[in-house]
């Protein structure tokens, strides 16, 4: 009896217990307002530290201070870079297009994003979080690098106790793809037809100068304004080269539409303005493959030049097969004809030239002689053809046309010949006298070889030659290759009223004996050359400053640009 008594008890003290537990309410867990608020006072915190000037940002252990590209931490503590830094530290291609679309490019990979929106498609086959939105802001591209930087062989490292971000190089970087045909990506102009006049390099140089800016920008330039609304003395028909095409652009007296001066009717409007002006453009003096391509893939097509017998769509080569739209030269001819390269194909074959080149691999070239020609006006050209990119041409800075307000010159030919002392080492200047209200903002020269180094200086108060020893410095630098540039100064520097300046480079250019470039009349090409229109001056050292109109009958080729101050 009791041991009944006993399971009734216990079975009763059961229910009581289970009844409890179904009547206790149930149990929620709500994160409060102040939690809240930390967290995101703490996020805020992050983002303002790592934002400050202090933080220290490197790629692959490099400091980028000295490249002033612009880096951020978005609000979800992402990093986000301009794009122009994926470009030329990363050596990605970056396109934009106009829709909003993105494709970034480097070896093998390809990432599409767009504007505005958190995710991003790799490799046509998934799509990623990028934790963060492509943004636009002062007309910059800025790209969420976290998610994505593994793309294009880096990834992204904090030290938040160091203030420190890298963009550490991951192993196995593959930098080019075995083939790259700029037309696939909207990056090249419509292909022109030159007829009869001799005008290929015109075509060229503006062919490649508009890929520039594609396919963001599609334009079409006048090669009738090239041709003809140049400093030289030429005709439609006397054929040029790409210094010729430097000195227009750089002169701010082209490029002009070409819907506003149309090709082929043998005159031109000198009147037109500029629509764009020449910021920078490198002179590749070697068949560097990988230099090359790499151009290509990230700034736009290179102008180039090619021996031919031919000169019109319908003309026979036996160095060209009209079947596969080839060809290849392996004789002893200057080049004699300006073409476009808009790719590369590295597994091309060998069999599909008239003549058998040693191995595989040509060029993507477009021509100036109509669609009828080749491949809708394209061709290839063997890798191992003795004149195809000897001296390439690409113009990688293209500014818009209120980019700076004037231009101070006095090298409308541009860089015609060299002058020095027989030394690396030289100086260089030009005097002008300023207008009213303005504010210098960069001076541009050419770098007559590879790897020169250089420092800039400014004169404000100029009396006579003994000031420049007064200089003082504003900027320095190097350039990999030869070529027309443009140095921005670090700050804006007012000028006097009417009162004259100069400016002042100091050039150091390895294994050169004359590093200066000069403008002065070489040919009957050359005969506008103008003497009176300058005063530069050349030193040494520095200390004891030479006439170059006086002793050397030429112009020092050193632009300055100014902008006018409200």
């Amino acid at each position: 009896m009791k041991k009944i008594m006993g399971f009734i008890v216990a079975l009763f003290a059961v229910f009581i217990i289970a009844y409890m537990l179904n009547a206790r309410p149930e149990i929620s867990i709500e994160r409060s307002s102040e939690f809240d608020a930390c967290a995101e006072s703490y996020k805020i915190n992050m983002k303002n530290q790592l934002n400050q000037d202090s933080v220290k940002f490197t790629v692959a252990g490099l400091d980028m201070d000295r490249f002033k590209y612009e880096v951020y931490v978005s609000d979800e503590l992402v990093l986000m870079v301009e794009s122009e830094l994926l470009k030329s530290l990363l050596s990605c291609s970056v396109l934009e297009y106009n829709d909003g679309r993105v494709i970034i490019m480097k070896g093998d990979n390809k990432v599409v994003l767009t504007v505005g929106s958190s995710q991003a498609m790799v490799n046509d086959n998934h799509i990623i979080d990028l934790k963060s939105v492509v943004t636009v802001k002062d007309d910059k591209l800025f790209i969420p690098l976290d998610n994505i930087g593994e793309f294009f062989s880096y990834s992204v490292t904090y030290d938040l106790r160091a203030n420190w971000i890298d963009l550490t190089r991951l192993e196995g970087e593959k930098m080019l793809p075995k083939s790259y045909d700029m037309r696939e990506f909207g990056r090249v102009s419509p292909v022109r037809d030159q007829g009869r006049y001799g005008t290929c390099w015109a075509f060229a140089s503006l062919g490649a100068l508009e890929t520039s800016l594609m396919p963001k920008e599609e334009v079409v330039f006048s090669t009738d304004h090239m041709s003809m609304s140049n400093s030289y003395n030429l005709d439609i028909n006397s054929g040029g080269e790409h210094t010729m095409s430097i000195a227009y652009l750089a002169a701010w007296q082209g490029p002009v539409y070409e819907e506003d001066d149309p090709y082929g009717d043998e005159k031109s409007n000198t009147d037109l303005e500029a629509v764009k002006h020449l910021e920078e453009a490198l002179i590749i003096n070697e068949k560097d493959m990988d230099v090359l391509k790499s151009a290509i893939f990230r700034y736009g097509a290179i102008e180039t030049s090619v021996y031919t017998q031919m000169e019109y769509a319908d003309s026979q080569s036996p160095y060209y097969s009209p079947e596969n739209g080839s060809y290849y030269y392996n004789g002893e001819e200057q080049p004699n004809h300006d073409v476009v390269v808009v790719g590369w194909d590295d597994n091309y074959s060998k069999e599909n030239f008239t003549n058998i080149p040693e191995g595989d691999g040509a060029f993507i070239c477009k021509n100036s002689w109509g669609e009828a020609f080749g491949d809708d006006g394209y061709f290839y050209v063997s890798y191992y053809d003795v004149n195809i990119c000897q001296k390439s041409v690409i113009y990688t800075r293209v500014g818009d046309a209120d980019n700076y307000d004037n231009i101070y010159q006095t090298d409308l030919l541009g860089w015609i010949g060299h002058m020095g002392f027989d030394k690396e080492e030289a100086y260089f200047a030009n005097v002008y006298t300023a207008g009213v209200g303005e504010e210098l903002k960069a001076v541009a020269f050419y770098a007559t070889d590879k790897d020169t180094e250089f420092e800039v200086y400014v004169v404000t108060d100029y009396e006579n030659p003994d000031s420049l020893k007064k200089r003082e410095f504003v900027a320095a630098g190097s350039t990999k290759y030869a070529g027309y540039y443009t140095v921005d100064l670090p700050d804006g520097i007012k000028l006097k009223d009417n009162e004259k300046f100069a400016v002042v480079v100091k050039i150091k250019t390895p294994g050169a004996v004359h590093p200066i470039a000069i403008e002065y009349n070489s040919d009957e090409r050359t005969s506008s050359f103008d003497i009176s229109d300058g005063e530069g001056y050349i030193s040494l050292y520095g200390e004891l400053w030479h006439s170059a109109e006086e002793t050397q009958q030429s112009n020092v080729c050193l632009k300055a640009f100014t902008d006018n101050i409200e």
